[in-house]
């Protein structure tokens, strides 16, 4: 993507969010009259949202148009304020708003990159083949890099998959027979997009993301939904619930964690409480992987 059409998508991306978010606010919780004259589309005008964030509305209009790239920190974070936005949100509207120019925020960024993937360092494979429970090392993407053998038996043989199908967005949303293991499929879908939406937010240049976004909205109504929405959220733990073919079903926790040298690559590791059944099932897939 040339120079000029990466900024034309940056100015979309910020215009839609800004709007989406507009749009979610009801006058009448700011103080506004519903009765001010008939309203097109719901939410704030951007007339509404400039007043409460104290600027002109001229100026407003600029920023959501992609056409004011040096606003403060003190106006971002005035419409932040107004717009009600919480800390994962405010932080993608100050991406969107001044994204970065240097030529170090690239995807590859701390690993060399192989046909749009990166690769990982050997030490991080070394780490994960010392760690008992399943886990794996993700890219911004969400494309699997490195796994152990544990999360193979959970999941899939990520070895015997093609480099591009080995993303955990795709398994978990457009493969069928992995995908039917999630009963909460719509959890995944918020989940991923938010992921993928931050991701957007500090690569919009990457054009496998937009592949893969491209790809997901066509394919998965979950996705197409949050997408459409601008779902923007990070998350490091949680509790996903897997019926597992073998194990039946389990209710796991997961951490994720960032390597500090290398910040585009991502720890993800499932776990279970000491004793339960759940972590049974995982020592029981452990060593029949290992047979």
């Amino acid at each position: 993507m040339g120079r000029h059409g990466q900024h034309k998508g940056e100015q979309k991306e910020l215009g839609e969010f800004l709007r989406s978010r507009r749009a979610r606010i009801r006058p009448a919780d700011v103080g506004f009259a519903s009765g001010a004259g008939p309203r097109r589309v719901p939410g704030l005008r951007r007339e509404e949202l400039a007043h409460l964030a104290g600027v002109s509305v001229d100026y407003y209009v600029r920023l959501e148009q992609g056409r004011n790239r040096g606003a403060s920190d003190a106006v971002l974070n005035a419409v932040a304020d107004a717009l009600r936005l919480d800390q994962d949100e405010r932080a993608h509207l100050i991406r969107l708003a001044r994204p970065q120019e240097a030529p170090g925020e690239d995807p590859g960024a701390g690993a060399a990159g192989v046909g749009g993937l990166a690769v990982t360092r050997p030490g991080v494979q070394h780490l994960l083949d010392w760690i008992a429970a399943p886990a794996l090392v993700m890219g911004h993407r969400m494309d699997v890099l490195a796994w152990n053998r544990s999360v193979c038996a959970l999941i899939t043989d990520f070895a015997a998959l093609p480099p591009r199908e080995r993303n955990l967005c795709r398994l978990h949303l457009l493969d069928d027979e992995i995908g039917a293991r999630y009963p909460d499929r719509e959890m995944i879908a918020r989940e991923a997009v938010g992921h993928l939406r931050i991701a957007a937010g500090r690569f919009p240049q990457d054009p496998e993301l937009w592949r893969l976004v491209g790809e997901l909205t066509a394919h998965s109504p979950e996705f197409r939904n949050h997408w459409e929405r601008h779902t923007v959220r990070t998350k490091s733990y949680g509790v996903k619930r897997v019926d597992h073919p073998a194990a039946g079903p389990l209710s796991l926790t997961y951490e994720i964690t960032r390597f500090p040298q290398d910040p585009e690559l991502s720890l993800l590791v499932y776990t279970a409480p000491p004793g339960s059944r759940e972590e049974k099932a995982l020592l029981t897939m452990a060593e029949e992987e290992r047979a």
